[in-house]
């Protein structure tokens, strides 16, 4: 296992936007979102970095300016949705991105508004994770907006989730249906919990307490609940709290 910098983004020499979004598609990083980190103000840049050329380039802006929204990534499109806009106000729509067309597309909204949601692809589904309304600030639900790539209708999914807790630390949708969480799976992942899916394994952060050192794990699931977590060696340079992330098959 090696660990490797990509060039910085461009605009953003010092830093990643705050509180930005990853997606994987066809081999590219698709960035998107967040606060500058400069005046703390949403941002709507967009920037794909492709892996065979080793460059970064900037997309077409996103249609709104939204941080916290759920993000994933299938068919050739990078889907969006929830978070909350300038105003903190949560937000229902939903758009998708074309990285290789360079376009965005509308989709109908979700039912209903849900800010700091998690955004996780099963199959030819685009699940969006608990969240919470405006009038709600920071009381999680349960339930989950699943919108079916082809037909691009929406269906709610009731108990999928904790309720009260966020849902940061999603990592998968298991076979009942029920999202996947690492929190609690080893005494160094209580706090910041965050899981990206790679291959047959997951790879898992996160830390004891608040302001503990953040551990690096490589998870299996096996049958029913057992799981085995393995831990791994990180350079100091790449440790740290992860807010984003993905897997890119290059």
């Amino acid at each position: 296992m090696s660990w490797d910098r990509v060039d910085p983004v461009p605009e953003y020499p010092f830093g990643l936007p705050l509180f930005c979004q990853l997606a994987s598609c066809e081999g590219r990083l698709v960035l998107m979102g967040g606060w500058d980190p400069q005046s703390y103000e949403p941002i709507t840049a967009v920037f794909v970095y492709d892996f065979r050329t080793g460059r970064w380039r900037r997309g077409k802006d996103m249609p709104e300016k939204r941080s916290f929204f759920a993000i994933g990534s299938a068919t050739g499109r990078v889907y969006i949705a929830g978070g909350h806009d300038e105003n903190k106000n949560a937000m229902k729509s939903a758009w998708a991105y074309d990285p290789k067309g360079d376009e965005w597309f509308g989709l109908d909204p979700m039912t209903r508004a849900r800010d700091e949601c998690e955004g996780v692809v099963v199959g030819d589904e685009f699940w969006v994770v608990s969240g919470y309304d405006t009038e709600s600030q920071g009381m999680f639900e349960g339930s989950a907006e699943v919108l079916e790539i082809e037909s691009g209708m929406w269906k709610r999914v009731e108990g999928v989730w904790e309720t009260g807790r966020c849902p940061r630390s999603c990592a998968g949708i298991a076979k009942d249906r029920k999202a996947v969480s690492w929190i609690g799976s080893g005494p160094g992942l209580q706090v910041g919990v965050r899981g990206v899916v790679v291959g047959p394994k997951t790879l898992v952060t996160g830390s004891e307490y608040e302001g503990a050192e953040h551990g690096f794990y490589l998870g299996e699931m096996g049958e029913g609940q057992n799981r085995k977590l393995r831990r791994i060696s990180v350079p100091d340079e790449f440790s740290g709290f992860v807010q984003s992330g993905c897997s890119v098959v290059i």
